[in-house]
């Protein structure tokens, strides 16, 4: 009867059922009932198998299903009926269905290992057959159970060996793909024994990585492999020797003295020894899961550290000399007087009051040189057209570049004679006739010297006349760039490696592509090819060259000028390039230079190369790259820029590169924490080029660069082009940086309408608005947003004269010039995120922050806070532009605190930016922004302004590396173009914004309402108040 009755509970074993039953002590009913049948003298298998069947069912859903099989010695019995049951299929099928749901729990896995399971799971399992498939297959996934707790046994068993003879032999003989659950079964069983370091060991022994490399390398793109596929690219991983960088010393290759500084150790050169057994399962991440996911247990959840107000971590007396960087607050303006004729002579004025919006709509980009100064002539041949019009809209006339695959050419306008055609499709013959010539030098070219003098540098007198001539030619047409002005802000500034040379591109500029470029479609496997590559570099090396051709850590001269080999330079301000191995003839490997002082932080990437051919594929591998992920893996590329290609008229970086993969390395550092050790791992960025031109000097870079000696340069000529009569631009020197340079503070406001007391009293009465960037190095999106909102506010774009006349705009445009120029990725020069030292910074290794937190003191001292805080970064994860705020609130209901929050005060306008931002920017999103509190960034710049200034609108706005998934840019890479309007329109929202408050004054909102009546209404729907 008993078998009746285990049928029908088999017919009508629901999932709910089953569970029910397992509640009232079933498990242990049919455990026992399994014992007993087993134990009889003549077993009944017309009992055994519904009841191993059901077993299996039950056990798959009972937690704790192992432990009472072990209690109630199941284990033994089934074991002993697997045994007596090897020539009897359906009666060992059912047992090793039973074996299969004990061995699930790590306990009884243990213990039918030690009775023996794993050898009579052996001689069931045998090399390829066709008969008894079902039973082979089952005791293959047994044994891979099984081998989860009991893998050190199969090592010490000499089993790693015998697994890969029956995973070669299954799959030579199943060339059908009949039978693929039981090779990957078999490849299951290899993983968990790699998990072991002796399991690595005995699998190298075995020559595992070839036979798996051999077996699988042709199988690559067969959707139906997928299974196996993904364990053998796993199993690979795991096994392939780790290895330390290869480096001399992890530290920066750059250092930089700082007193009371411990310099750090450099680290121990590890061996396969000192690497620990690794348990984490590596995955094979192909997939395009982007997610980024905030960590709840990071939130600040103390009420009283979330509302409280520190008191000022100086002497109050200290604050009075940030007086001196508010003269707008006290000057009585005397060149304000009335003279007769004033409102004649403006239109004769010899300063540029120039009407560039930095806009990627704008119908032509307008910048103004040294040799224009006719602002009448110049405003008669531009288009004026507001900002207004480009609400959430964009590039009107955006025609997204198609995917560019290799064989197509990224470069438009290049002829096939070979004629230079600039943007504005003019062609350029001098440069032309001069770049057919045999006197010049392309390296010499493309990263020339910082001398004072041409003609008493220690160039050729050739190559000297041969530049002179270059910067003569240089065209006009890149906005607020001079190279000769540049050339002497590059001279001034200080570097830690004293750069004698400058990149080209900052030399000549950049002028944004007239198209966006689409994200990059991901090659499918892309990420396991590289991985199979890199195994082929370990089992195959007869054509590994492994030539060191570039090092910052070699003082003698590694570049061969006259071999096939490409030439590498980073010797320049922003450069990061530490050393370059030729791996194949076309394939290197590049290590970037940790941030200096430190041994960590590589990412940021910025070098020259020379010495190419073109339409030829060359691959670069970055291989000491730090984040886990990046956005590489998801449609980013990095940026190209050619200097053949400047030279024809076409000065711009592009996105280039292709089959790119970000992935987890072999190598690995040991560092060391309290309480013990632990490895640091690395990633490769791996990516193909095509080069232009033959004997070409290119630059390759994480983004867009954006230099300190760009940014000086960019302020003089911003200061140069105002209306001293209408806009009020003041450059001043917030700090020294520990390396020497001038930190820049910058002041724009409109001038008063004349020096009346009414007019001052107004004047001085404007609100403030402060916004930081580029405290992160790395961040050159951040700098490129506020390019384009420092061009903006100095335009004639009526948005523009609106805020100057209502604002007072205190800005720092750069708060580490020193990561910068000595191309650090996140750090200063002591080694340290400058943006977690807000909370208590040192004003003699924190100068920048300390001053710019004192500024803050300063106006809130006087009752001048500002209205709006803004720290501009970048994000290397995620897409769009998006902000964090700060909101208690927010914070305890997202941590499930047990504070009620409807007893905690709070401004609710802190979302009030982000929403207009979002109805305003086409590259912004509110669906990201955040408003948490987390304990982690407690001394950043947004948490402590908001916390000790009060400001409750204080945030950070994160630009992507990449681009959009939204709106009117989806599917786009950002360019600088898209970056700068992004500046623009954060601008104009703080204009909705106060038109948006109550406190608004109604000459404002008068003003407002002209302007939009002029514009046809453009904003009506976003001033709604």
């Amino acid at each position: 009867m008993t078998h009746i009755y285990t049928r029908r509970i088999l017919m009508f074993c629901t999932d709910r059922r089953i569970r029910y039953m397992i509640s009232k002590g079933g498990s242990e009913a049919l455990l026992r009932t399994l014992v007993d049948a087993a134990r009889a003298a003549s077993p009944d298998y017309d009992v055994l198998r519904p009841l191993f069947r059901l077993l299996a069912k039950v056990g798959l859903r009972d937690k704790k299903f192992g432990q009472k099989a072990l209690e109630l010695e199941a284990l033994d019995v089934t074991l002993i009926l697997a045994r007596k049951n090897l020539s009897h299929s359906q009666n060992l099928l059912h047992c090793l269905w039973a074996l299969r749901v004990f061995s699930s729990s790590v306990t009884t896995g243990a213990m039918l290992g030690i009775n023996g399971a794993m050898e009579l799971l052996f001689k069931v399992i045998t090399p390829y057959t066709q008969k008894r498939t079902r039973i082979i297959r089952a005791a293959t996934e047994v044994l891979a159970a099984l081998l989860k707790s009991s893998n050190r046994r199969a090592v010490n068993r000499g089993y790693v060996a015998s697994l890969l003879r029956l995973h070669q032999d299954w799959h030579r003989h199943d060339t059908a793909n009949t039978y693929v659950p039981i090779r990957r079964a078999l490849l299951l069983c290899l993983k968990h024994v790699a998990n072991l370091r002796s399991g690595r060991e005995a699998f190298l022994v075995a020559q595992g990585m070839e036979v798996l490399f051999s077996t699988t390398q042709n199988c690559l793109d067969d959707q139906s492999l997928e299974p196996i596929i993904s364990i053998v690219v796993q199993i690979l991983r795991q096994c392939y020797p780790k290895s330390p960088l290869p480096l001399v010393t992890a530290s920066s290759a750059y250092t930089f003295p700082v007193p009371g500084s411990i310099p750090s150790e450099p680290l121990c050169v590890l061996t396969e020894e000192d690497f620990e057994d690794d348990a984490d399962e590596e995955v094979d991440k192909d997939s395009d899961s982007e997610e980024v996911k905030e960590q709840d247990d990071d939130l600040e959840t103390d009420v009283n550290k979330l509302s409280s107000k520190p008191g000022l971590d100086r002497p109050e007396e200290e604050l009075m000399q940030y007086e001196a960087m508010c003269p707008e607050l006290s000057c009585s303006f005397e060149e304000l007087k009335s003279q007769p004729g004033d409102d004649l002579n403006f239109e004769e004025t010899h300063y540029a009051n120039h009407h560039h919006i930095p806009t990627v709509a704008s119908p032509q980009w307008h910048g103004l040189n040294k040799d224009q100064h006719s602002g009448k002539q110049g405003r008669e041949d531009m288009v004026q057209t507001s900002l207004l019009s480009r609400v959430k809209v964009g590039r009107s006339t955006m025609h997204p570049a198609s995917k560019k695959g290799p064989g197509m050419n990224p470069y438009p306008n290049m002829q096939s004679n070979g004629l230079g055609i600039d943007s504005s499709g003019k062609e350029i013959p001098d440069l032309q006739a001069f770049l057919k010539q045999d006197t010049w030098d392309i390296d010499v070219i493309s990263c020339p010297m910082m001398s004072a003098s041409l003609s008493n540098s220690a160039w050729p007198r050739e190559t000297a006349e041969v530049i002179d001539k270059l910067l003569q030619a240089h065209p006009k047409h890149i906005p607020f760039h001079d190279p000769c002005l540049y050339m002497a802000k590059a001279r001034r500034t200080k570097s830690v490696a004293d750069f004698k040379t400058m990149a080209f591109p900052d030399l000549w500029g950049h002028h944004p592509p007239p198209h966006a470029q689409s994200m990059l479609e991901r090659k499918r496997g892309v990420q396991r090819i590289k991985i199979f590559e890199d195994v082929r570099r370990l089992i195959e090396p007869a054509d590994i060259i492994n030539k060191v051709v570039f090092s910052l850590d070699e003082p003698w001269p590694l570049q061969d000028t006259a071999s096939e080999c490409l030439r590498f330079y980073s010797k320049f301000e922003s450069g990061n390039l530490r050393k370059a191995i030729q791996v194949r003839e076309l394939e290197y490997d590049l290590l970037v230079n940790a941030d200096v002082n430190s041994s960590q932080h590589q990412q940021w990437f910025y070098f020259g190369v020379s010495g190419m051919r073109a339409a030829v594929l060359y691959r670069f591998n970055i291989i000491n790259c730090e984040k886990p992920n990046s956005q590489f893996n998801y449609g980013m590329q990095p940026t190209l820029y050619s200097v053949r290609e400047a030279l024809l008229g076409r000065p711009t970086w592009i996105r280039m590169g292709y089959e790119i993969c970000y992935y987890k390395n072999h190598y690995r550092q040991r560092t060391t924490v309290t309480g013990g050790a632990s490895e640091k791992h690395f990633y490769t960025l791996t990516f193909v080029v095509k080069f232009p031109h033959n004997e070409d000097a290119c630059y390759l870079a994480y983004h867009y660069p954006y230099t300190y000696a760009a940014l000086t340069t960019h302020l003089d000529i911003l200061e140069k082009s105002v209306n001293p009569k209408q806009v009020y631009f003041r450059q001043e020197v917030l700090c020294q940086t520990l390396g020497g340079n001038s930190c820049p503070l910058v002041t724009i406001t409109a001038m008063p309408k004349s020096n009346s007391a009414e007019h001052l009293e107004q004047f001085r009465q404007r609100p403030y608005q402060v916004i930081t960037a580029r405290v992160h190095p790395g961040e050159s999106n951040a700098s490129w947003v506020m390019k384009g909102a420092l061009e903006f506010l100095v335009s004639n774009d009526p948005v523009a004269r609106l805020l100057r006349e209502n604002f007072i705009f205190k800005i720092i445009p750069m708060l580490n010039p020193d990561g910068v120029i000595n191309g650090n990725h996140r750090c200063s020069l002591k080694g340290e995120d400058l943006n977690r030292q807000w909370l208590s910074p040192n004003a003699y290794l924190q100068p920048t922050i300390y001053h710019a937190k004192g500024l803050l003191y300063y106006l809130r001292s006087i009752g001048r806070s500002p209205r709006v805080f803004c720290d501009f970064h970048g994000h290397s994860q995620k897409k769009n532009v998006f902000v964090y705020g700060c909101s208690i609130k927010e914070t305890l209901w997202q941590a499930e605190s047990a504070v009620g929050t409807s007893t905690v005060l709070e401004d609710v306008s802190y979302r009030t930016l982000p929403k207009i931002l979002d109805k305003l920017a086409p590259a912004f999103t509110m669906s990201s922004c955040s408003f948490l509190v987390e304990k982690s960034r407690a001394s950043t710049a947004r948490v402590v302004v908001w916390r000790e200034m009060g400001v409750s609108r204080s945030y950070t706005m994160e630009s992507s590396y990449c681009g959009c998934n939204q709106g009117p840019y989806q599917g786009l890479q950002f360019g600088s173009s898209e970056l700068e309007e992004m500046g623009a329109m954060f601008c104009l929202s703080l204009l909705i914004l106060e038109l948006k408050s109550v406190s608004c004054s109604h000459q404002l909102l008068n003003s407002a309402a002209t302007l939009l009546n002029a514009d046809e209404g453009a904003l009506d729907h976003h001033l709604q108040r």
